[in-house]
């Protein structure tokens, strides 16, 4: 017999009762009929006025996510790296057409990018990691032998890595996708790749001498003052938020704390990070209008997601007539997270969306479940 469910809705929330109940309904089905765990989400208009937070989980799980629950935001965290890159580039640090061989030494580039038998590293710019059009292959993903870290997520085993054992199996164990794209073309290839955003951090901290975790802290999580965001194995600046809400394979909790250090994604919550989207979409992060607009100026479509497109650590998503109930289509800018987390902005209607499913297989529902969540907001 399933469990009991208690549902928590934040105490500041400023919707209709209608949309209230609408959106704690669409939670509550999602984990009594999905065997999801848990979800916690949020949904806000864009000045802030109209705001709804609430989670679903077992009614014996204490306490129950709330708005101020962390959770690891996984992927999420790459609009945080295109915010420091896009910094950098404001700053004279770095430029995004430059080649990455001339922040990177050559024991980090050398024989990275080999496509049929020709080296093809030194033609890979910033810009081509940022928007996964560089061919080089998802160190995550599938290897020639031996499971991938993917896979190890998904099973719930524990696996720490490196940026050495990372450079290694893309040199050893996987080979590229494509050959570095035009990017003066009308349009290029793109492939989703973590590699290249981890090879982003550590451009950033060449060019800024600077280590990642200090980047974060004194560009966007202290001015912002996001003191519930932090990178796991430092410290934060709230000591007195409570652990990351437990990762889960269905109903199943599941424990991968070496993976999740390993893995240079942010711990976060809603609220924290809703802020730093309007922040970031607002000018606050970066000093120019023109550097924001480069996060969509051009959109490509993903070989292996082919219902997204791509910017410079963006996915665009759109929610289609048959999801909108024959309203024309919806937009959703923003990214999200392979354990089932999202941070997105619907333009059209002005709403931003965040939240997670912590799950190990779950890149799936948050979009679906936004979907939804936009619907139940306009119904």
């Amino acid at each position: 017999m399933p469990s009991p469910l208690a549902t928590r809705s934040a105490p500041d929330n400023s919707v209709t009762a209608e949309v209230a109940a609408r959106l704690t309904r669409l939670v509550r089905t999602l984990v009594a009929r999905r065997r999801v765990h848990h979800v916690s989400a949020a949904v806000e208009s864009g000045d802030g006025k109209l705001r709804w937070s609430g989670a679903c989980a077992p009614a014996s799980d204490e306490p129950v996510p709330r708005r101020d629950s962390p959770f690891f935001a996984a992927s999420i965290t790459k609009r945080f790296v295109i915010a420091l890159v896009l910094q950098a580039h404001e700053r004279g640090e770095l430029e995004l057409s430059a080649p990455i061989t001339n922040y990177l030494p050559v024991e980090t580039t050398a024989g990275l990018h080999v496509f049929r038998g020709t080296e093809r590293t030194p033609e890979i710019t910033v810009r081509h990691l940022a928007s996964h059009t560089s061919g080089l292959p998802d160190h995550f993903g599938k290897r020639r032998s031996g499971p991938g870290l993917a896979e190890h997520l998904r099973a719930g085993r524990d696996q720490a890595w490196t940026f050495e054992d990372m450079l290694r199996v893309v040199r050893e164990q996987q080979r590229p996708r494509f050959a570095p794209q035009d990017l003066s073309a009308p349009r290029q290839k793109a492939r989703y790749s973590d590699t290249g955003f981890q090879l982003l951090i550590r451009i950033l901290e060449a060019v800024t001498g600077r280590p990642f975790a200090d980047l974060l802290a004194d560009r966007i999580t202290t001015p912002l003052r996001l003191t519930r965001t932090w990178l796991p194995g430092y410290p934060r600046l709230d000591t007195h938020t409570g652990p990351p809400l437990p990762l889960h394979s269905g109903r199943r909790r599941v424990e991968v704390p070496s993976l999740i250090e390993s893995s240079n994604d942010l711990i976060s919550t809603n609220h924290d990070l809703l802020t730093f989207q309007r922040a970031l979409l607002a000018g606050e992060v970066l000093d120019h209008a023109r550097s924001v607009d480069l996060l969509t100026e051009r959109r490509n479509r993903l070989r292996d997601i082919p219902v997204l497109r791509y910017g410079l650590g963006t996915m665009v998503y759109t929610v289609g007539r048959l999801m909108t109930a024959g309203r024309p289509p919806l937009t959703l800018v923003g990214h999200s997270g392979a354990t089932g987390t999202w941070l997105f902005h619907c333009p059209e209607l002005d709403l931003h969306l965040a939240g997670t499913v912590d799950q190990v297989s779950g890149q799936a529902l948050p979009f679906q479940l936004m979907a939804r969540m936009l619907h139940a907001w306009r119904a």
